[in-house]
């Protein structure tokens, strides 16, 4: 093996967590992360603490540092996004341009896994949504890639659902 290889074998981290701290400090180390696009596929999105404010500030944050930046989210049922998340719902009505939400066609509502991907780079995964066991892949391109693909299909079997306004505008 190359030196190359073996440098970019140890730049790779794949770690697994058990408990909703462990989770939160994943989804806080991706976010830290270099990247251009972060999407997330999660049934409702409560897991992410998304009204909380030290999450909406790292979210902020990695939209502030390029205006290249984007965020996709595609959820199964957004009520609690917009019943329970004024801080993550202020922040799309000022993201606007650069955050879109949509919500999953009937027919796959039945996927129960959940995930983030940076670009194609770097992933928090949660088999089962309902539960906080999963894995964290930082410079993982192969389990990213693929990762990324599936966000895609997904994403054409969704349609935009939230908006920062009432009227959709």
């Amino acid at each position: 093996m190359s030196d190359a290889n073996e440098s970019s074998a140890a730049d790779s981290d794949y770690q697994r967590f058990d408990t909703e701290a462990e989770f939160q400090a994943a989804v806080d180390r991706l976010l830290a992360q270099q990247g251009r696009e972060l999407r997330i596929f999660d049934p409702d999105l409560q897991a992410l603490r998304l009204n909380v404010p030290a999450r909406i500030e790292r979210l902020e944050q990695f939209l502030l540092a390029s205006r290249t930046r984007r965020l996709y989210i595609v959820l199964h049922e957004p009520d609690h996004l917009t019943r329970h998340c004024p801080r993550m719902m202020r922040m799309l009505a000022r993201f606007a341009h650069v955050i879109q939400v949509n919500r999953t066609h009937n027919e796959i509502r039945e996927l129960q896994d959940a995930f983030l991907v940076l670009d194609s780079e770097h992933y928090v995964r949660r088999p089962v949504a309902r539960f906080f066991r999963g894995a964290i892949g930082i410079n993982d391109e192969t389990e990213a890639l693929s990762m990324r693909s599936r966000f895609g299909e997904i994403w054409s079997a969704s349609f935009p659902a939230v908006s920062a306004t009432t009227l959709g505008l």
